[in-house]
């Protein structure tokens, strides 16, 4: 297996979410991923463009968003930038804390972490007015002759 790379450059706007997520399903499947995996993949892709679109770049037009699919022996490796204010995942709410179950957001993060085996978040442009996010997803390749 020779590693693949694709990458697009997104608009902040829901369209991209649902390009993002159908995408990551191609992707996903193409890699060889057994349909459960297809689906959280995709559902990660989807929460994490979300949160680039909309607690990122806050729609605005003039921000992009990153996407890039890393496809390597044993890793599949996604990862999302925006160019907002950035984020500190220590400071995100647990959504199965009792005082937040009844909100509607809040999930997202959490979904991305149940459903990729790695997560890692990093600023892009730290110390700047608007340093953006990168959120990096990796789903390891289980299957014949991988090893595992």
């Amino acid at each position: 297996m020779t590693e693949t790379q694709t990458v697009y450059t997104l608009d902040s706007t829901i369209e991209t979410v649902n390009q993002a997520e159908e995408t990551a399903s191609r992707i996903a499947t193409g890699a060889g991923f057994e349909d459960e995996d297809v689906m959280r993949i995709s559902m990660a892709v989807r929460e994490g463009t979300i949160n680039a679109v909309l607690h990122g770049n806050a729609y605005d037009p003039a921000k992009k968003v990153g996407l890039r699919f890393e496809r390597t022996h044993d890793d599949l490796v996604i990862t999302i930038t925006d160019q907002g204010p950035g984020l500190d995942p220590k400071n995100i709410p647990d959504p199965l804390a009792p005082e937040n179950l009844l909100k509607t957001s809040g999930r997202g993060i959490f979904l991305i972490r149940s459903f990729m085996d790695d997560v890692q978040f990093r600023p892009i442009h730290p110390g700047t007015d608007h340093p953006g996010t990168e959120i990096k997803m990796i789903k390891h390749v289980h299957g014949v002759g991988q090893g595992h």
